[in-house]
């Protein structure tokens, strides 16, 4: 589907032997307010009561004004415009505009700079968030063809979405996206060119969190250090020729923003707090507590509307009706462009939507430590302001043409379902302005500044050589040096190597050499002289990278590495020492503890100070953890099959994991860290570990070859296997020395090792769900706000659960498409809501049942198997005990063979 804003300028019937003499109007000139009900402006305005046993003197509604107002009016994007109140010399304009988008809430360019739009368009249609579950959001992708400045030409890449959480261009024609309540993000690709996703690949797992649609995972960044970071997960995942991988990392806070600084440490939004979260190190770190950080008044928003419409009431409302507190915050960007002053790199920018505000952020460095200010807060003012009460800025962007783009999703309401419910604050307040009427619309608009006119070069890395692309990496603007570094790693042309060593080693671009250098480390040419030469280098910049990157050499046993990160803890610069720290922190280095305490002995500085002693109570809390993580029998295989590993498996896969390299950006064997293969089906690891396995594995060749293993003990297997399935960020179930028996014995006849293409076509499959597939229960509990009482929410992340307390004869039951020969089925009741007994039975008809297998429920991932007995239509799980809690069900699997 394409979508020409061109054609929409011709007004009026033309016939087609005349031309069109019909004045053009462009979108931006098309008022939303003709598509609403005239009679919403007529008077007398709505009287909105107090909501029934609210105590008037709370602080949360003492002093509320609910008398008749005229309703808030939609206006067109030129006339909006005026409604700005911007620094001088800055301008502002849409470069997109309903009804091309609608609901926008997000924005990314790929490598050829055409701007990909999320459109939420189920987001609050109304004050009940009726639909917002519905399959009718999309991602469109948009082009400015005709060099004017506006994006006239578009196509709906993927639709038919629930609510996605982001969208990350990833290579030709190619996105990253994950919906709202699931567990997976997939890679979408337009393989015919026609505009249009046609192919769809599980990209990685475990990166899911159902709830509120306000409170899950969101946005997805390649960083400067080639990982990838979302909010609320304390994970980070990787992609790699052979696989993505995964590691643990902080926990980010955030909730709609990720961006990151000329350095690579990530910034996220906080939402609800209104402020940015994880700016003081890099997250893979962890978090660290930094007294004052937001410099005293940070939270002090300066908005000129006036409507005191947010739901911390009264409260939170200045005397004249403004917000006197930031509370709903989103979208972000440290500015990294070219095309607007100077002062401005490097500040951070964020939306405050509830204040109809866009603010800038400086950051001061003292000993290491950041502390933040609003640019303004002397004049009491906001780097933009609007008094338009519809402007909602959700995301920022540094632009391809070296400005920074705003998404505004312009509307009524700005706050999710469960605020706005009967009774609360804020109903009553949209109410009195009628602004739920406002939905559907969104601009995007460009910021720009007198005498500094955009870049308009377009960007064609898609089509450009390895020499090429290299060129971008001194580009001024940071938009064309993230996307030439990830263009080249995910290309992995070898061939450039030398040329990045050269400009690591010698450019006199500090930014240059920094991405030469990642780049290296992405593409598996970073080695250990290169290293070196950072870490002795004046600027303490460099140093610094230096130390990061070292850490990607010493996780694949470059353990030699361990001086230098000692010396570096002494360096008089107390970034590069509190550097040096973190890394051999999160490196888990030998003594590690017993060198931050010389660290903290030795340097006065209050960064040190503050760093080394929350590392040392780090790791304090994670022995502690370490102790409590695991059941005493889940413990002991962890432990037995770490030990194992560390002395025997890590030869081949790596001490961390990451498998050991062979030369080239060859690897001994693959990797654990995120495997799909270790932490899918159980039985293909144990039956590798008992037979082997040989030839290549998912067409890829390693040097070495895993040879059988059945002469170990049950538990000496079920010990390995349960340990890599748990650490390296990998979260797994357990596989006891039961497990690995039972598959011995079904085995036992075989005499030599597998083939990958042999093993896998062994291995219970696990049947993806469909739209098609009609799920039903005898019981259905309301998950929250603006969802419905689905069963099939039970295969998802958010889940499935009775209304009730679990009785004998409740059911689940699912009809596929067609027959399938089940053999497994597996789901996650969390910690209260599993079945104390229960059975699933098969049925071709619905109507005659054959019981499969019964089973006792256990908290959290509950399995159960059975030998295949031919295919059935229709699955049943049926509850045979009376408890005092609902059952739940989420993530539902059915394996078949």
């Amino acid at each position: 589907m394409k979508l020409e804003l061109k054609s929409m300028l011709c007004l009026g019937a033309c016939m087609a032997v005349f031309a069109c003499t019909a004045p053009e109007q462009s979108p931006f000139d098309v008022s939303p307010a003709a598509a609403l009900d005239p009679k919403r402006l007529q008077e007398p305005y709505p009287s909105i009561p107090l909501p029934e046993g609210i105590d008037i003197e709370s602080p949360i509604w003492k002093g509320i004004d609910l008398s008749p107002k005229p309703p808030v009016v939609p206006v067109s994007a030129n006339e909006q415009k005026k409604s700005f109140m911007l620094k001088p010399g800055f301008s502002i304009d849409p470069v997109l505009s309903e009804p091309q988008i609608r609901e926008p809430a997000a924005i990314q360019f790929d490598g050829n700079g055409r701007m990909y739009v999320l459109e939420l368009r189920t987001y609050m249609q109304d004050l009940d968030a009726t639909g917002e579950l519905l399959p009718t959001s999309r991602i469109s992708r948009w082009e400015d063809l005709d060099d004017d400045g506006v994006y006239e030409t578009g196509t709906v890449f993927l639709d038919s979405l629930v609510f996605p959480r982001y969208v990350v261009p990833f290579g030709p024609n190619s996105i990253l996206s994950m919906e709202s309540n699931e567990d997976h993000v997939y890679r979408f690709t337009d393989t015919d060119g026609d505009g249009k996703a046609d192919k769809k690949e599980l990209f990685a797992s475990g990166l899911g969190r159902s709830g509120n649609v306000e409170h899950q995972t969101s946005f997805l960044i390649w960083a400067l250090d080639n990982w990838m970071y979302s909010t609320y997960n304390n994970k980070r995942i990787r992609w790699t020729p052979t696989g993505v991988i995964q590691e643990d990392s902080g926990n980010p806070w955030g909730q709609w923003g990720v961006t990151q600084d000329n350095y690579g440490t990530i910034f996220f939004q906080d939402g609800a707090g209104g402020v940015p979260q994880g700016f003081q190190f890099p997250i893979v770190y962890g978090n660290f507590s930094v007294k004052g950080a937001l410099k005293e008044g940070f939270r002090v928003p300066y908005s000129l509307v006036e409507l005191a419409d947010f739901q911390p009431g009264m409260q939170e409302a200045k005397p004249d009706g403004s917000l006197a507190n930031v509370t709903g915050a989103a979208g972000n960007d440290v500015f990294r462009g070219d095309r607007l002053p100077k002062d401005l790199v490097g500040d951070y920018i964020y939306g405050e939507p509830v204040g109809r505000i866009v603010r800038r952020v400086v950051t001061e460095k003292v000993d290491g430590l950041s502390y933040l200010q609003n640019k303004y807060i002397s004049e009491e003012s906001e780097f933009i302001q609007s008094t338009d009460p519809l402007f909602r800025p959700v995301d920022m962007a540094t632009a391809p043409d070296g400005t920074l783009y705003i998404v505004d999703m312009y509307r009524g309401i700005i706050q999710e379902g469960e605020w706005t419910q009967e009774g609360s604050y804020l109903r009553t307040k949209i109410q009195q302005y009628q602004m739920d009427d406002v939905i559907g619309n969104g601009r995007i608009w460009r910021l720009t500044y007198e005498g500094m006119p955009r870049n308009t070069e377009k960007p064609r890395m898609y089509e450009e050589t390895s020499k090429e692309l290299i060129r971008h990496l001194n580009h001024p603007n940071g938009w064309w040096r993230d996307m030439a570094q990830q263009t080249l790693i995910l290309n992995q042309d070898k061939t450039i190597i030398p040329d990045l060593i050269e400009m690591a080693s010698s450019s006199k671009n500090e930014l240059a050499r920094i991405h030469a250098l990642w780049t290296l480390e992405g593409l598996g040419g970073l080695n250990l002289d290169l290293v070196k030469k950072f870490l002795s280098d004046p600027n303490p910049k460099l140093k610094m990278q230096g130390l990061r990157a070292a850490e990607t050499l010493y996780k694949y046993g470059e353990k030699s590495l361990v001086d230098l990160f000692s010396t570096a803890a002494l360096d008089t610069n107390p970034e590069v020492a509190i550097q040096a720290l973190l890394s051999a922190h999160v490196l888990k280095v030998d003594q590690v503890d017993q060198l931050i305490k010389n660290v903290l002995q030795k340097n006065p500085s209050q960064g040190i100070q503050v760093v080394g002693t929350q590392l040392l109570e780090k790791l304090e809390e994670a022995k502690k953890a370490a102790e409590t993580k695991f059941d005493k029998e889940d413990l002991a295989l962890f432990t037995k099959g770490k030990t194992i590993f560390d002395s025997y498996c890590s030869t081949c896969h790596g001490p961390k994991g990451l498998g050991s390299p062979a030369g080239e950006g060859r690897l001994i064997a693959p990797p654990f860290s995120g495997s799909p293969r270790i932490l899918g089906h159980p039985e293909y690891a144990t039956k590798v570990m008992l037979h082997g396995l040989k030839g290549t594995i998912a067409n890829k060749e390693y040097e070495g070859v895993m040879i059988a293993m059945k002469t170990n003990t049950d538990e000496y297997i079920a010990s390995v296997l349960s340990y890599i399935r748990n650490d390296f960020g990998n979260t797994g179930s357990f596989i006891t020395p039961a497990n690995v028996a039972k598959i011995r014995k079904d085995t036992e006849s075989r005499k030599e090792s597998y083939s990958f293409d042999e093993l896998v076509g062994e291995i219970p499959k696990a049947l993806t769900f469909q739209d098609n597939w009609k799920a039903t229960a005898s019981s259905t509990a309301l998950q929250g706000v603006g969802s419905s009482k689905d069963a099939a929410y039970a295969f998802s992340y958010k889940g499935w659960k009775t209304e009730t307390a679990q009785e004998p004869g409740m059911w689940f039951l699912v009809q596929l498409p067609s027959p399938q020969a089940i053999s497994e089925v597996q789901f996650d009741s969390g910690k209260d809501g599993y079945p104390l007994e229960y059975s699933v039975l098969l049925s071709t008809d619905g109507k005659s049942w054959t019981k499969a297998a019964q089973g006792k429920g256990t908290a959290g991932i509950n399995t159960l198997n059975w030998t295949s007995m031919g295919k059935f239509t229709y699955l049943k799980i049926e509850s045979q005990s009376k408890g005092e809690q609902p059952w739940s069900m989420k993530k539902l699997t059915l394996y078949s063979r």
